[in-house]
């Protein structure tokens, strides 16, 4: 099973899904971070950041081997992942990682990815968007590829921010399965039979 989980901004919960989906789900599950630097992607700043590669590669893969270092790939260990994997890539340039990305999926059982832009080059078995109402921004990559989401993860109950949002169709929430996280966003066993069910359509 390849699932991915996006959002629509930083900072709304979507490497704690991630890690609650790994807990929920025990196996041999292949956790894939992936993150695009450079045009204020990383910085606003635009200075260099932890995530650029060698100015010679457009992207690296990193395997994380620590559980304990506190990194959102080191909490993919933690929470149970067989394997955890940083892509960097520059902002535009994911395309050029899929074959190595292919490569891992051939190679896995199952893989989780954090991303929104991946949705661009691959169809995965289930896709997931963590929302969170009172976050106003909404990136342009979870904007884009909002229709195409499976469910809808919700990590707050508040009313989201009409002005915001105003280039946001509520009708396209209102058609799609909605979950609630928990306190601490603990994952609802409805969401934990949603991504079962999915699995046990792609093994049929």
């Amino acid at each position: 099973m390849i699932l991915v989980v996006g959002g629509h901004s930083r900072n709304v919960g979507k490497t704690s899904v991630v890690c609650g989906l790994l807990q929920a789900l025990p196996g041999k599950w292949t956790a894939i971070k992936i993150t695009q630097f450079g045009h204020g992607v990383c910085s606003s700043s635009g200075a260099d950041c932890e995530c650029a590669t060698d100015p010679d590669h457009p992207f690296a893969i990193t395997r994380e081997t620590h559980r304990d270092s506190g990194t959102d790939t080191s909490r993919y260990l933690e929470a149970g992942a067989a394997e955890s994997l940083w892509l960097r890539t520059r902002a535009g340039e994911l395309g050029f990682a899929v074959p190595a990305l292919r490569r891992v999926f051939a190679r896995a059982a199952d893989v989780i990815i954090e991303s929104n832009s991946v949705i661009q080059y691959l169809k995965p078995d289930a896709y997931l968007t963590v929302i969170d109402p009172r976050v106003e921004d909404f990136k342009a990559s979870s904007r884009l590829y909002l229709d195409r989401a499976d469910a809808i993860v919700f990590s707050a109950r508040e009313e989201n921010n009409q002005s915001a949002w105003s280039r946001v169709s509520n009708r396209i929430f209102a058609q799609k399965p909605r979950f609630f996280l928990g306190p601490g966003f603990q994952i609802p066993p409805d969401l934990i039979a949603f991504v079962r069910n999915c699995a046990s359509a792609v093994r049929l």
